[in-house]
């Protein structure tokens, strides 16, 4: 049984990196790609619709976001959301379809890519934390009824265990981005 519980917790902690990372390709680094574009929510017929619901994205080159819309009308309202964004990035509209270049990135931009992508690190840590303080409090539970007290302090040694061993990898995730985005 607690093995089952330290099962379940390094899966949900490795679903905290899985989603840290889909965070993380939501910044730019420079170079242009569909994913910057995935946290982007369009106000589509009364309601927020994920972007990529509602159009084709590629990139004809590493400079530009091309976006073509499934619905034409929608053109306006998704050329709006872009510039809600915290991308800051001006898209530009010819009637049918929206391409954004993506410019070159200051280095003022840079130091704030990075102070955002160390806030999704320290979000995902809070989450890896917190995934430990229900494990731990599971095994506690099982320590009235089936364990002894040893052996809950050593499912809880390991559940730190895993815990040390996922936040060192939020902090290889966040060291690799921060040199990307570093990059000139």
């Amino acid at each position: 049984m607690p093995q089952a519980i330290k099962k379940n917790a390094e899966e949900r902690m490795d679903k905290a990196i899985s989603a840290l990372k889909r965070d993380l390709s939501t910044l730019r680094a420079g170079k242009a790609s569909p994913a910057l574009l995935d946290r982007i929510q369009v106000e589509y017929y009364g309601s927020l619709t994920p972007l990529s619901q509602l159009a084709n994205i590629n990139t004809p080159d590493s400079r530009t976001v091309m976006i073509t819309p499934w619905d034409k009308s929608s053109v306006s309202a998704i050329e709006k959301a872009i510039m809600k964004s915290d991308l800051g990035i001006t898209p530009s509209n010819d009637g049918s379809a929206i391409r954004i270049s993506v410019p070159p990135l200051t280095e003022e931009r840079r130091v704030e890519l990075v102070k955002t992508s160390k806030k999704f690190g320290e979000e995902a840590k809070v989450a890896i934390r917190n995934i430990r303080r229900d494990a731990n409090d599971d095994v506690k539970k099982l320590e009235k009824t089936d364990i002894s007290e040893d052996e809950s302090r050593r499912h809880q040694e390991d559940i730190q265990k895993a815990t040390d061993k996922f936040i060192a990898e939020v902090e290889k995730v966040l060291v690799a981005k921060e040199k990307e985005i570093m990059e000139v």
